[in-house]
């Protein structure tokens, strides 16, 4: 398929160089979701936790959305549909503990946010670029990128929260990134959802 074909909103995966690149992808989310939730349960960080389970959720999605590829409309539009649900349940997982952190939270680690923010945001950059040719698709190829391009959003808001926990001396700027982080999930999944319906409304 032509590099013309990754810019509309029919391209459904079917690439085998986007399937290889979805690999990869998976593969480092998996990897990031068990080192930045080790370092956010030492370090005491619940924006730190929250981009970990949007590493977990990423992986699971993607290798989801590997699955799909080849398949009917009415399924790829399925998959994205779950996706977008997924991403809603984990920003509500995010609120909840936060709420939580809010009345029990000791002080986070500032430099363990920190690094582990950048070694983050480097594995995201590095998806991002991987993907960007392939950001515009049907539902279940753009749920992959925005959920990439979130990724890295989270991890800038990680590395600027361990930044204000420094200076501060507070727990509340890493309270207020899981918050944003889950707005952030809330919103693309609600992109994401709007496109899947509309997909599964022109089926019939």
């Amino acid at each position: 398929m032509s590099a013309s074909c990754h810019h509309h909103s029919n391209f459904d995966g079917a690439s085998l160089r986007y399937k290889r690149i979805l690999l990869i992808v998976i593969a480092i989310n998996a990897g990031m979701f068990m080192v930045e939730m080790a370092f956010g349960i030492s370090g005491q960080s619940q924006s730190l936790k929250a981009d970990a389970l949007d590493f977990l959720g990423d992986s699971a999605t993607y290798a989801m959305s590997l699955w799909a590829i080849g398949k009917s409309v009415e399924t790829r539009s399925l998959v994205a549909l779950i996706k977008g649900v997924s991403l809603l349940l984990m920003a509500a997982w995010v609120l909840i503990s936060t709420l939580h952190y809010v009345i029990y939270s000791n002080e986070p680690s500032a430099p363990i946010m920190g690094w582990v923010g950048l070694a983050a945001l480097a594995a995201n950059l590095f998806s991002v670029l991987l993907l960007l040719r392939y950001r515009d698709g049907d539902a279940n190829v753009r749920s992959v990128w925005l959920c990439s391009r979130n990724d890295a959003i989270g991890n800038v808001a990680v590395m600027l929260a361990a930044a204000a926990v420094y200076l501060s001396g507070t727990h509340w700027p890493d309270l207020l990134v899981a918050i944003i982080l889950a707005a952030l999930f809330s919103n693309s999944a609600i992109k994401i959802i709007r496109q899947s319906l509309n997909e599964r409304k022109h089926l019939h």
